[in-house]
């Protein structure tokens, strides 16, 4: 696949904003004080590095899909009730924040979907965004069981 200046921009844009859900995913699952959190952002961050794998190959004008997500959980048991701790303050932060990165991931691939030409590479990237969404969903279904979202 050859790519417009302006495809390969976006996947320059998209190549970044992957390491950071690679790096923030592992970062944040070494300060999850739930286990169940701990091991959603490890799997989490294992997709993550899919999609960076799939982006660095479209950057060298291979199209690959990227593998599957059906390994990240999908139901939580509740680990913290109504009353706030500083750890149940220190792992919604972590959900908030990782939630307000995958709306902005989601984003970026929604408009790189309208901008590529070629069919491949837009199934691929609206394969990922599909994920980056199923991830959203379950960071906020975790934080529903455990009463931290308002």
């Amino acid at each position: 696949m050859q790519l417009t200046p302006k495809e390969a921009s976006l996947l320059k844009d998209l190549k970044g904003q992957e390491q950071l859900c690679v790096d923030k995913y592992n970062r944040h699952a070494a300060s999850a004080n739930d286990p169940q959190l701990k091991n959603l952002f490890e799997q989490i961050a294992q997709v993550e590095q899919q999609h960076l794998d799939a982006i660095t190959q479209m950057e060298g004008g291979t199209v690959a899909a990227p593998s599957d997500s059906a390994t990240v959980p999908t139901t939580f048991t509740a680990t913290y009730n109504n009353t706030e701790t500083p750890q149940k303050q220190n792992d919604c932060y972590l959900c908030t924040d990782v939630l307000a990165m995958e709306k902005h991931a989601s984003h970026l691939y929604d408009t790189c979907v309208f901008e590529f030409g070629d069919a491949n590479a837009r199934s691929v990237l609206n394969d990922i965004q599909k994920q980056e969404q199923h991830h959203g969903k379950v960071i906020y279904d975790y934080m529903n069981t455990n009463a931290m979202y308002a």
